[in-house]
């Protein structure tokens, strides 16, 4: 019996049935076949250390696109020329407001003097037909002039627009309702018919402030409106329940979880802002209802090169070459500054 059942036994196979011990396959190819095969990350997010706040990231893609950096550039070039006026009027040997007769011919109906408006070592960008005065005086406290109201408009603008859509959006209710509306009569005004009318009207006041005030006005109902939206979507996160849970107040919720929240798409809108400001503050001085005589602005010099544009086509050139490159440089630090740090409404 022992032996029979010894001589039954069989020596048990140790080893793994089929190829899997000599399969030597990629553990990739183990993957579904159904589903899709991993995206590769982009330059971008590579460079992107961990942990990087909103604003690395914005200087990082500000820094990878060329056309921002010279945008950039002329902006702070034109803040510069802005804040230095008075020192760089004095470079050139002319203030904005002399005149220099030995610049223009007087058998001529004062036509500049040499070619090109008179554009020489004594007026780097000629003179102005008729005074004889410096263009590159003038244009550069025209500049200063012109951005003054703008930022100082745009600072108004978005001070009260933001107040106002912070309060509307988190109380909500009757203050909702009320600025709501109160927005709405805003923006239903003819704006720039009654710019006009109010500038008209009023005779001596410091017409800088006036443009101020009156731009700033009409200017915060567009702000108000995507700093409500904004917080709308924000004073329901878990955060700020949290905040409400632990007993913080209203003032301090606004301030540290919602202002917070909204700084991006304020900055990026206010950088949008300034550029319609500039040609806003020129359209009006064009239209003759904006900064007087003697004081110098570019749509001020606009308007009077008008009736030598065939004579002395330069006048004409220079102060809008200026205007345009502001508006333009400002308009694509606006835009690319939109698409960083308020990606979704700049798709919208």
């Amino acid at each position: 019996m022992t032996e029979n059942h010894a001589t039954d036994r069989r020596p048990t196979d140790s080893r793994p049935a089929g190829p899997r011990a000599t399969d030597s396959r990629p553990a990739a190819d183990s993957r579904p076949a159904d589903l899709p095969p991993a995206a590769p990350r982009s330059a971008a997010v590579k460079d992107v250390p961990p942990g990087s706040s909103p604003w690395q990231l914005a200087r990082r893609e500000l820094r990878r696109r060329p056309a921002v950096r010279v945008s950039l550039c002329v902006v702070l070039l034109f803040v510069l020329m802005a804040v230095g006026a008075p020192w760089l009027g004095s470079l050139g040997g002319w203030s904005p407001n002399e005149f220099d007769k030995s610049a223009i011919d007087p058998y001529l109906a004062g036509q500049p003097l040499g070619s090109f408006g008179g554009i020489g070592s004594a007026h780097w960008l000629g003179v102005e037909p008729v005074t004889g005065r410096d263009l590159f005086a003038r244009v550069v406290a025209g500049a200063q002039v012109s951005l003054l109201i703008a930022f100082a408009a745009t600072a108004i603008v978005v001070a009260v627009g933001t107040a106002a859509g912070i309060a509307a959006g988190f109380f909500g209710g009757r203050v909702d309702a009320v600025l709501s509306r109160l927005m709405d009569l805003t923006m239903s005004f003819p704006s720039l018919i009654f710019m006009i009318a109010m500038l008209s009207v009023a005779k001596d006041v410091n017409r800088i402030v006036l443009m101020t005030a009156v731009i700033g006005l009409f200017g915060w109902p567009g702000v108000a409106r995507v700093v409500r939206g904004q917080t709308l979507s924000l004073k329901h996160r878990e955060y700020v329940d949290a905040a409400r849970v632990a007993g913080a107040g209203s003032w301090r919720i606004l301030t540290r979880d919602v202002l917070p929240g909204v700084a991006g798409p304020v900055i990026a809108y206010t950088t949008l802002l300034i550029p319609g400001m500039i040609s806003t503050e020129a359209a009006l001085s064009y239209l003759g209802v904006g900064v007087r005589p003697p004081t110098p602005s570019w749509g001020q010099m606009i308007a009077e090169s008008v009736a030598y544009y065939e004579t002395d086509p330069v006048y004409f050139v220079i102060p809008s070459v200026f205007l345009f490159l502001a508006v333009l440089a400002f308009t694509l630090l606006g835009d690319a500054l939109r698409d960083i740090l308020d990606p979704r409404g700049g798709r919208t």
